[in-house]
């Protein structure tokens, strides 16, 4: 069967490339007894991978079951999977048979596999590896021939660095991995997805399918769907039943769904108290100090201005730069790199008359205080954040002359703020 007829098979919607690569995988090792582990975000669809596996291996006419492991109660899970005796814990007033034992020949699907409990792990590993189980309270070992397809919507591998899943079971599962994409890396499936739910709905509710225009058909697309295909599901559903007319345009998309123009962007983990001010107090300390420095250039152009002037000094203009690169380069397009231009003397400058090259022209035409910079060292500029806010205390406190509560009015914060800043940079008062 070729992709396109799983596709229509399996009701998938879609013609990415990443979507494309999961489906191939899926096809080619459904025929086998190959243990998968389908990875990817909640919502995505893993369920309806494990499904396609089962339908076209050998095994598509015994039975098969999806279980959620979260789902599961930890006390009650060894006896869900691998069945109990009379007697064996409270409550078990009769042998029972577990799913390992019921779906013998079938496939189960393990959704969550993460979730499961590390003494169940244990048992599912010699599942795995043997065929084996002994039910719970029991000391007979049974044979089973079940394939486990399994799957997650988080690191597995961070999971054994903290002790909560065997690394062995790991590898076992992970024989063949699947990775399903999430819906914002396959953006040019979302309006399919969007038109083939509109339609299902209209059917179902006996209306008119909704469309969306160009603007709030872009704002879908760049919408970071946390809740993947079961998110855009719902809110098409929500579109149908809420909206007064077929076509939506961006205004009443958002009227009713306003999350889609929020952003998930970056912010600081560890903030002790989200009503705490102290954030906005410490970026006002800092535009305060951007603007100082703002001021600081500033008169730092008003003096270089005033040198020139005052000094004689010369600085060619733009146009006169932009000549003289031009007959730079015909000069050295002449073949005369090697003639070196001729000085009159060696305390004068080049005549611009004598020679196109006027960029190499010194500025400061006084030689004779070219001394007095010689032996001037450049220091190289802190400008980190701590750093430039740990000056600018220090110059608020001795404005002020060491009194706190100026000083952090003049800073714009707190008392308190400017005394924990005083005592994280050891400030001397």
């Amino acid at each position: 069967m070729t992709l396109q007829g799983i596709k229509q098979r399996f009701g998938i919607v879609g013609r990415s490339e990443t979507l494309d690569r999961a489906l191939s995988t899926a096809i080619r090792v459904s025929n086998t007894d190959l243990t998968v582990l389908i990875r990817g975000e909640s919502g995505v669809g893993k369920e309806v991978f494990s499904k396609i596996i089962h339908e076209l291996s050998k095994r598509k006419h015994n039975k098969f079951i999806a279980l959620n492991c979260g789902a599961l109660p930890e006390g009650t899970i060894n006896s869900e999977l691998f069945g109990h005796e009379k007697g064996s814990f409270t409550g078990a007033s009769a042998d029972r048979s577990g799913y390992f034992e019921t779906l013998d020949g079938g496939t189960i699907f393990l959704d969550e596999i993460g979730e499961m409990p590390l003494d169940t792990q244990s048992y599912l590993l010699r599942v795995l590896e043997s065929g084996e189980f002994i039910k719970v309270g029991a000391s007979k070992t049974l044979k089973t021939d079940v394939r486990i397809v399994a799957a997650t919507n988080v690191d597995l591998e961070e999971l054994i660095k903290s002790g909560k899943f065997r690394e062995d079971l790991y590898y076992r599962l992970n024989t063949v991995p699947i990775n399903v994409p999430a819906l914002h890396e396959r953006r040019e499936d979302i309006y399919m997805l969007f038109r083939r739910f509109a339609i299902d709905f209209s059917e179902k509710y006996r209306s008119e399918s909704v469309v969306l225009d160009e603007r709030a058909q872009m704002i879908i697309e760049n919408y970071r769907w946390p809740g993947n295909i079961r998110e855009l599901k719902n809110l098409v559903e929500q579109l149908s039943v809420m909206s007064d007319k077929p076509l939506i345009d961006a205004e009443a998309l958002l009227d009713i769904a306003p999350r889609l123009i929020k952003r998930n962007l970056p912010a600081l983990a560890d903030q002790p108290d989200k009503n705490s001010t102290s954030g906005f107090q410490e970026r006002e300390l800092l535009f305060k100090f951007l603007l100082e420095m703002k001021t600081d250039l500033n008169d730092l152009k008003s003096l270089v201005y005033e040198l020139i002037n005052n000094n004689d000094l010369s600085v060619p203009d733009m146009q006169r730069l932009s000549k003289s690169t031009d007959s730079l380069d015909r000069y050295m397009r002449s073949g005369k790199q090697n003639t070196a231009p001729q000085r009159q003397d060696e305390n004068q400058y080049y005549n611009d008359e004598d020679s196109d090259d006027i960029m190499t022209r010194p500025i400061i035409l006084d030689h004779e205080r070219r001394s007095e910079y010689d032996n001037t060292e450049i220091v190289e500029e802190n400008l980190s954040l701590e750093s430039m806010e740990k000056d600018m205390i220090g110059k608020a406190l001795k404005k002020h002359r060491g009194r706190r509560k100026d000083a952090a009015e003049e800073l714009g914060i707190s008392e308190r703020t400017l005394y924990r800043k005083i005592k994280q940079y050891e400030i001397d008062e």
